[in-house]
């Protein structure tokens, strides 16, 4: 599949135009798109502007509540529950994170959870939050069931992401991974490019191993058995049995805390009905904050240091790519496949936009 490559600035107009249109404030459009476009950025393609025709058909749908205001609903000097009433997930996941950093700035912690709302993007967005306010933050998010346990044949968990971010030089940590071998976004990128999955990345409706992508999205759709397998794929022999402790770990921080639904139990794709969990913690409550954040930039050096394997020339410590991706894609672009971009077109013309007056594609060599 062809490539294309859009100027950042360019698409970020366009895309906040097409929520715009939609209905939603400047600010929200600016909080969605930012979203959207770090994972571009970052290099999760999965998760980015290929994501467009989602929301695009959410909000189409009505999933998606313009007018919807979040309510707290609960709440303590550390912690607080958010009811989301159907909202955009990056904007209520961007309140619920900035009022975990403002209780971890006063209290030394603070931690939020949200129930009820959509699809909230890439879950290392909001570590990343608190690391710009010098402060270690987390956040996780449950799906709909798309992962089968291990041993199992039915989706009963999500891919539910785990992040952990903590400041650092000359890169923070930041570490942002689906608790699946790979997320549902992922086998999406394959079924466009029309290639076959890894053996051990998703499972049929036998539990079995497939490397067909439509078989496995059209299985999840209509909630057949089947689905993506937890981190460490088909067995114990290779830590499956790690993944789906991560999984339930997830549904923990997000679901069950926020009173909201489970994984087994989220309808419509996600949309309307899907957990997050967020946390800040200011790690100047174990000490000299410059100390902390010095020990942790030398171990994270000494890792980068250490001696390499056969073949190769690099160690990376988490955090380190996404940094080096975003310089290199703000001078050459977004990549973008063609279905994406034909997505997008699509998405302006029902929304009285010309894709070709907005944004300047230039062909991948």
């Amino acid at each position: 599949m062809a490539y294309s490559y859009l100027p950042v600035e360019q698409t970020r107009a366009y895309c906040e135009e097409i929520f715009r249109r939609h209905g939603f404030t400047d600010e929200e459009c600016r909080q969605i798109v930012d979203v959207v476009l770090t994972a571009d950025l970052f290099g999760i393609e999965s998760h980015g502007i290929q994501r467009m025709q989602r929301y695009h058909s959410s909000l189409e749908r009505k999933l998606v509540d313009v007018k919807a205001k979040p309510e707290i609903v609960f709440e303590t000097k550390v912690s607080a529950v958010i009811e989301a009433d159907r909202t955009m997930g990056q904007t209520t996941a961007v309140k619920a994170m900035n009022m975990a950093i403002d209780k971890a700035k006063e209290h030394g912690f603070g931690a939020v959870t949200v129930r009820n709302c959509n699809h909230y993007g890439i879950a290392g967005y909001y570590a990343r939050m608190a690391v710009l306010n010098d402060l270690m933050g987390g956040s996780s998010t449950n799906t709909e069931a798309i992962a089968i346990p291990t041993f199992g044949k039915k989706a009963m968990l999500g891919t539910s992401p785990l992040a952990l971010g903590m400041p650092a030089d000359p890169y923070p940590f930041l570490f942002d991974v689906a608790t699946t071998v790979v997320p549902r976004g992922k086998i999406e990128i394959y079924n466009k490019r029309g290639s076959t999955l890894e053996p051990g990345w998703a499972a049929d409706e036998f539990g079995r191993s497939c490397g067909d992508a439509q078989h496995v999205l059209d299985n999840i759709n209509a909630k057949q058995f089947g689905g993506i397998f937890p981190i460490g794929g088909e067995t114990m022999y290779t830590g499956s049995h790690k993944g789906y402790g991560l999984g339930i770990i997830a549904e923990l921080f997000t679901g069950i805390l926020s009173g909201g639904d489970t994984s087994p139990h989220v309808k419509n794709g996600g949309m309307g009905d899907t957990s997050f969990g967020f946390f800040a913690l200011d790690y100047g409550m174990f000490g000299d904050k410059k100390e902390i954040k010095a020990r942790m930039s030398t171990l994270l050096q000494e890792l980068r240091d250490s001696p390499k394997a056969d073949g190769h020339d690099r160690i990376y410590t988490h955090g380190e790519k996404e940094v080096e991706s975003t310089i290199e894609k703000m001078k050459t672009g977004i990549p973008a496949s063609d279905k994406t971009v034909e997505e997008l077109i699509h998405i302006g013309k029902d929304m009285g936009l010309s894709f070709e007056e907005w944004i300047d594609a230039k062909p991948m060599d």
